[in-house]
């Protein structure tokens, strides 16, 4: 798929994968101008990665030339004018060319990318194996107690009562539970329950519930949205996830996967935890 268009371009210290959902705060004047006309007329944006530099200020850094469009499924404006969204990758891109005079924020030409799916014959399988290493790659990597490890959570598209274009505004006191809605979920028919109840919860029951989220999740049918999933959950670092998005098929995209989670479930076999950088930290916070 080659046709070229222009799209506002968001860059971040992030990877978004299509059918992955990705909170974001809104601060910076020329993003709320964006977002705002991307709700008004219904669009979504480009977000792509910034492989250094900082979000917030001039673009400095070097963005990746493959990104995912994010569509805003719910919205919540405070007083002052900052949002709160939440969004959920759809399409990759590639971005063609980049423009910064035009608008206050980016623009870039984009054209889109293709899902194709590898040999048939040998993607049921690859899916198969990997979501069930996945699994195995779960249960390792979860901490013994509170304070012995980083915890794992999953994030992708959660069914919206508002109709089509609605969005909510917030109280004067900023978003509520109502207003704007956490992506950081175990599960999509468990989001509302457990978010009321999370802190009442022990380890193990959290652990049994993420599980079970898990297994949902790895149980689908459709190899391509399996591969975004685990490439959104794996934890590496940012190039990594950078180039799971950016592989060729979805056959490629398994298969590296079925290697770093073998490689990744080996280290912690070996006690070795994987140290996750907050990326807001390094890089800058969301504009």
């Amino acid at each position: 798929m080659e046709l070229v268009t222009e799209i506002p371009i968001f860059p971040l210290r992030s990877v978004l994968c299509p059918g992955v959902a990705l909170p974001l705060h809104i601060f910076e004047e020329r993003y709320r101008l964006m977002i705002g006309r991307c709700i008004e007329r219904g669009e979504p944006f480009g977000v792509v990665l910034l492989r250094d530099g900082h979000e917030v200020g001039p673009l400095r850094g070097q963005v990746a030339a493959v990104g995912t469009t994010a569509a805003i499924r719910r919205a919540g404006a405070y007083p002052d004018g900052r949002l709160d969204i939440l969004t959920v990758g759809q399409q990759r891109f590639r971005l063609e060319d980049l423009d910064s005079v035009s608008q206050p924020y980016l623009l870039g030409r984009v054209s889109w990318l293709d899902e194709p799916t590898g040999p048939e014959p040998a993607l049921g399988d690859r899916a198969q194996r990997v979501g069930q290493r996945f699994l195995e790659y779960l249960e390792l990597l979860q901490p013994v107690d509170e304070a012995d490890g980083p915890e794992i959570e999953i994030e992708f598209e959660i069914e919206m009562e508002l109709a089509e274009g609605e969005h909510d505004d917030v109280g004067p006191d900023g978003p509520d539970a109502e207003d704007v809605v956490d992506a950081d979920r175990l599960d999509a028919v468990d989001a509302d329950r457990l978010d009321a109840n999370i802190a009442d919860i022990s380890s193990e029951q959290r652990r049994k519930l993420l599980m079970a989220a898990a297994r949902r999740l790895t149980g689908t049918d459709d190899p391509t949205a399996l591969s975004y999933v685990l490439t959104a959950l794996i934890q590496v670092d940012l190039a990594v996830r950078q180039e799971l998005l950016e592989a060729p098929d979805t056959l490629e995209r398994l298969a590296r996967l079925d290697g770093l989670l073998t490689r990744e479930s080996w280290f912690l076999r070996q006690g070795l935890r994987p140290i996750i950088i907050d990326a807001r930290l390094a890089g800058g916070r969301p504009g």
